[in-house]
């Protein structure tokens, strides 16, 4: 075996040197390398040794795509050379290279590959010729450029290890999308028995590593690591580019840009633990950004469709406000005080900075649809009030207890059938209906005031600048599956919001029960009692498949049996064109 060759270093993007810290960079391959030449090689007896989290590609666009891996050693560091190519078999390589890591990044490997042909099918590889080993070959892409007939996008988010296996990632895998849209919670910072935790975790060894909550930078690389060495999300990224942003779980819940609800004084410093935990994103999901802290970005797919990736988590978000803050000691709502700062015109979801880049973002691209990949749910989810104070204490007892009492659930049950009962009535224009019912309907709050019903103000100044264009926004966070008509105050401008169930994390089931009769019954009356949702699952877990078009969108949302086997079946739950 011949293992003489050439070896350069590559140039590390010297823009990502900020305050004198050197923040992750991607090795950057600008031209044709040629840095290694398999051709003297023997590959005989190579293995799959040390590339334990095998190989990943990411951002993929119309000139470049990075590619991933990791390499495990106890040497200081270790040299690895790549090559991508046209064909399974590497008898027509475009580019090689070589590229050296260490401690300083865990031994990740992000190399972006720019000036490439558009609309190629790629396979790639990372070598270790002193050790005699191989990644498994990977699969990506570079996007299209100027007519474009279909692009197919798999939307996916909130992957807990501990709720389940990751049947969905499998599912994905072995289909035809063209690139995986990841809107986040990619891993969950809980320790052993808090959230996610059930009766299979650990039968299923799904016990999270480390048995703590992640805080240091050690903690999020080891939850990586943990993460990716599951077959089924292995076997994703390997056949599949992903573009990626984060949501909460990937620092603490509920995050905002200086705190987070699960992040306690005791914990440390807040901006310490983000930091760790954006380095540790960026090592194991590198983007095409010249800034580890800033993850909003686009991507051209033709004349087709404009990709707009957007931070609603963390970057420029006020802290959120809980509803029971509101509430004095007798159960009264303080509602003007309330009002005054729910609809106060300063909060921000997104930030002046990253708000201004997307109103420019859509109003100067001519692609027939723009795609707006954010995190949390856009639609206006008001829901009467009673109904969502009854599902408050239902939760309460639950995170106390274990489980609810018999009497909240049956008063729960109850509120839902006379409040859907009293709809209908509205619906119909019943003129009996007294002063007393229609308070019970229009007395609304909203559902989640960590999506954007949090941030009203910002919301009707994103949607107006809709105006004109064909946009569908995509969401995940909320663990269900959801279809939206998101219409301004105005009236002048409706978006359709198409929100996918999460992987394995448990959604109003945890606290609803899964019994068939009631989750379907419940699933018509949320979606009879929220004005404008059309389509709602509160119980299965799955991801969508959403299809670009010339002239339409279709989302199909497909759902797995089971996250507790790894033998699963599929279906399509529901299928929504605009």
């Amino acid at each position: 075996m011949n293992k003489n060759f050439s070896r350069r270093n590559f140039i590390k993007n010297a823009a990502l040197a900020t305050g004198g810290i050197l923040l992750v960079p991607n090795f950057i391959s600008c031209s044709s390398d040629d840095d290694f030449t398999s051709g003297n090689v023997d590959f005989t007896g190579f293995t799959n040794q040390n590339f334990n989290e095998g190989v990943a590609s990411f951002d993929p666009t119309q000139s470049q795509v990075i590619i991933w891996t990791r390499y495990t050693t106890a040497m200081p560091s270790v040299t690895l050379q790549w090559q991508i190519a046209t064909d399974i078999d590497f008898t027509t390589i475009l580019r090689s290279g070589e590229v050296e890591t260490d401690s300083s990044r865990d031994f990740t490997v992000a190399v972006e590959i720019q000036n490439l042909d558009t609309n190629l099918k790629l396979y790639y590889r990372f070598i270790n010729i002193e050790d005699e080993s191989s990644s498994p070959i990977g699969e990506t892409i570079t996007l299209p450029t100027g007519n474009v007939n279909q692009i197919k996008l798999g939307v996916t988010s909130c992957a807990n290890y501990a709720a389940g296996l990751f049947t969905v990632y499998n599912s994905m895998a072995n289909s035809d999308l063209d690139i995986v849209i990841h809107l986040g919670d990619y891993i969950y910072e809980y320790g052993e028995n808090e959230y996610g935790t059930n009766e299979y975790t650990a039968a299923l060894g799904r016990t999270h590593s480390p048995t703590h909550e992640t805080i240091s930078l050690d903690d999020y690389r080891t939850r990586y690591k943990q993460y990716r060495s599951d077959e089924n999300l292995m076997l994703l990224h390997q056949k599949k580019p992903f573009i990626c942003v984060w949501d909460d779980h990937e620092i603490s819940n509920d995050t905002y840009k200086d705190g987070a609800e699960n992040h306690q004084s005791d914990e440390g410093s807040f901006e310490s633990r983000k930091q760790s935990a954006l380095q540790a994103y960026s090592e194991y999901l590198p983007a095409k950004t010249n800034d580890i802290s800033v993850i909003y970005r686009s991507f051209q797919i033709g004349d087709l469709v404009n990709l707009v990736m957007l931070d609603t988590r963390l970057i420029g978000r006020d802290k959120q406000l809980v509803i029971t803050d509101y509430f004095d000691a007798t159960g009264s709502f303080d509602a003007a005080t309330f009002q005054q700062e729910w609809l106060d015109t300063s909060r921000t979801i997104l930030g002046t900075t990253q708000k201004n880049w997307l109103l420019n973002e859509v109003s100067g691209n001519s692609a027939e649809w723009q795609v707006i990949g954010q995190q949390v749910l856009m639609g206006k989810m008001m829901v009467p009030a009673e109904l969502l104070m009854a599902l408050t204490t239902i939760i309460a007892e639950i995170t106390a207890t274990g489980s609810a009492s018999a009497t909240s659930m049956a008063s729960f049950q109850q509120q839902l059938e006379e409040l859907v009962t009293l709809k209908l009535r509205v619906l119909a224009n019943d003129p009996s209906l007294t002063e007393i019912e229609l308070a019970r309907i229009n007395t609304v709050l909203p559902y989640n005031l960590d999506a954007w019903d949090g941030y009203p103000a910002e919301r009707e100044i994103i949607l107006e600048a809709f105006a004109d264009k064909k946009v569908v926004v995509l969401a995940g966070d909320t663990h269900n599956a959801w279809s939206n008509e998101v219409t301004s105050n105005s009236g002048n401008v409706t978006v359709t919001e198409f929100a996918t169930s999460s992987v394995s994390s448990p959604g109003f089931d945890t606290y609803l029960g899964s019994e068939a009769s009631f989750v379907a019954g419940f699933q018509q009356a949320i979606t009879i009692l929220i004005d404008d949702l059309n389509y709602f699952d509160s119980a299965r877990r799955g991801y969508m498949e959403v299809t670009f078009s010339p002239g339409s969108a279709t989302s199909n949302w497909i759902f797995v049996d089971t996250v507790f086997s790894e033998t699963y079946s599929t279906q399509t739950g529901n299928t929504v064109t605009v």
